[in-house]
């Protein structure tokens, strides 16, 4: 409660303000546990839309299913298309554009585009913090450009509201080694933790274990007070690197290629009622016969796959602890991805004629991997490697599992990672909480377009807390989204405003039914499609042609939304001065 005196709320009743600061005259923490839900929130990276089993996939995710079958499935839910962005918006409950994060770390000098979290926004932590939370967060950050052992670390997760954290600062990189580890405000590696020793080190198991622990000594030592828990995998983004057991679980799950995993999961999706069979799936990306190095590409989904399996056993690693201190019943647990499926090249060439440039020397358990993507070499010294000659899944090698299966996995949409497609802002969002999903409604799958805005809205009202208008001496921007608390009990969604999308000049909205979609293309004007969604959600037949007015109505929409938010045109053609 720190921060209570510098915060001002709104959407706070008279009755619950007096009560709330009836709590704090009297030197506790708002609320009890038993009134309040604690909250789980997960967030796997890189990620296509059918790439978890209760959304279609082959995949074993045997722990998400379960959650989503005594809770609920969005099919609707948006993220923003790229990592930093998502991570912005999902965490202030604001455009990542106003929370100065609408590309990614870097400074391009507009306020939409710092790359950094700007304080004109609070994240869930803080206003969570404001309500009486403990805060933990265990994973990957990556919402500030302040990242090295001596830097800024005014927005860091302890200085923006968590009160204990284990992760990366960065975004991607090694999972035997990733760079920029840290437990709090300190810098660490895999081998001078003082708090985790495993036998063999995979962050993916660390981020799991960790936030297992945060969970376990929060309900020994303040069972109590309710508690917020950010967990943010980075699985499966590249390189594709795995523990052996898990590869060897899809040995030959791959081997006939990218069309025929398709096809089983477009019908597969259709089954669960995620899709609808009228949506035609859009058209391969890479034809399996052309393609060179198959082995190769098989070994990439194998990997993959592996690495999605091991992110599922860590989430039921959290759920055991919770369930086994009968915590589980009111917790609210919500998982997403924070973009489609990535078809970047990373990894893909060989670097094996750069190897004699360079000589290598075992690293010391202080010494910190420098290297994010790709790292030149593991702790031990070894080369890493690249290319279609590398099996993937080994720490000494840096690949990424291309074009084809970043189709795959998000089936049956168009686009990528980085686009207004649906294939790269669609994400499954699988919510569970028993005390608050009303029984019949367990299992069901919820059709309404909802976005990372929504989350924030959502939380405040299931924790019965307010949002600040004031924080920290800052006047806070009013959240953007609506909670989704209602479709808990079988109502509709109500959306006040269209949603809006920007990120590399790739540019989108949805409003309603009808969505519009512009691809940036170097040196070509923009382009509109529009798209009927209820007709049409793969983005088959573009209809700007035959409806120019709504095409012109929408524009307008969006260029309203932009100005609003601080959109800028892509490529940034003038730098503004400080």
């Amino acid at each position: 409660m720190s921060h209570f005196k510098n915060a001002v709320f709104s959407h706070y009743s008279l009755p619950l303000l007096l009560l709330v600061t009836a709590g704090v005259l009297r030197g506790h923490q708002v609320g009890q546990a038993a009134d309040r839900p604690n909250i789980v929130l997960i967030m796997a990276d890189d990620m296509g839309y059918t790439d978890i089993g209760c959304y279609g996939s082959e995949i074993e995710t045997p722990v998400l299913d379960r959650l989503a079958g005594n809770g609920l499935r969005f099919t609707q839910f948006y993220n923003t298309s790229r990592c930093c962005p998502t991570r912005a918006s999902l965490l202030t409950g604001l455009y990542s554009h106003q929370a100065g994060i609408g590309l990614m770390t870097g400074d391009r000098g507009y306020e939409a585009y710092r790359g950094d979290l700007n304080r004109r926004c609070v994240t869930l932590a803080e206003s969570l913090g404001l309500a009486g939370y403990q805060n933990y967060m265990s994973g990957k950050w990556h919402v500030t450009r302040h990242t090295g052992p001596e830097a800024d670390q005014s927005n860091w997760p302890l200085q923006r509201g968590f009160d204990r954290f284990y992760g990366t600062i960065t975004g991607a990189g090694s999972f035997f080694d990733p760079a920029t580890l840290c437990r709090g405000n300190q810098y660490i590696t895999p081998v001078n933790d003082p708090e985790y020793q495993p036998k063999s080190f995979y962050y993916t198991d660390a981020i799991s274990d960790n936030a297992a622990n945060f969970v376990s000594d929060h309900l020994k030592q303040r069972s109590d007070d309710p508690f917020f828990l950010y967990v943010a995998y980075t699985s499966a983004h590249w390189p594709m690197h795995a523990p052996q057991a898990e590869i060897e679980k899809y040995q030959g799950v791959y081997d006939k290629g990218y069309g025929p995993i398709r096809k089983k999961r477009y019908e597969k999706a259709i089954q669960q009622g995620v899709l609808d069979k009228r949506w035609a799936m859009s058209e391969g990306a890479v034809s399996w016969e052309n393609f060179k190095h198959k082995e190769w590409d098989i070994s990439c989904m194998e990997v993959y796959a592996a690495m999605v399996d091991r992110m599922d056993q860590g989430i039921g690693r959290i759920i055991d602890v919770l369930e086994k201190q009968g915590a589980l019943e009111n917790t609210l647990v919500v998982y997403l991805q924070d973009n489609g499926g990535c078809a970047e090249g990373y990894g893909r060439a060989s670097n094996a004629d750069k190897k004699e440039r360079f000589d290598f020397k075992p690293f010391g358990p202080d010494d910190l991997q420098t290297k994010i993507w790709p790292p030149m070499q593991t702790r031990g010294g070894q080369w890493v490697r690249t290319g279609p000659e590398t099996t993937p899944g080994g720490e000494d090698t840096f690949v990424a599992y291309g074009v084809g299966w970043a189709n795959a996995s998000n089936t049956p949409f168009r686009g990528y990672k980085h686009d207004g497609y649906e294939g790269g802002i669609s994400t499954p969002f699988v919510v569970h909480w028993p005390a608050g999903i009303s029984r019949n409604q367990r299992g069901g799958v919820i059709h309404d377009p909802t976005h990372l805005i929504d989350v924030m809205p959502t939380f405040v009202e299931a924790a019965e807390g307010g949002y600040p208008t004031e924080f920290a001496g800052q006047e806070i921007q009013p959240m953007e989204g609506k909670s989704l608390m209602p479709t808990f009990s079988g109502k509709t969604l109500q959306r006040d405003a269209p949603v809006g999308f920007e990120h590399h000049g790739n540019l989108a909205l949805r409003d309603g039914r009808w969505k519009i979609v512009s691809a940036y293309r170097r040196d070509q004007p923009t382009r509109w499609e529009l798209f009927d969604m209820e007709a049409d959600r793969t983005e088959q037949n573009d209809l700007a042609d035959t409806h120019p007015e709504k095409r012109r109505e929408m524009v307008g929409k969006w260029q309203a939304w932009a100005d609003r938010v601080g959109v800028q045109p892509w490529p940034f053609k003038n730098k503004p001065a400080k």
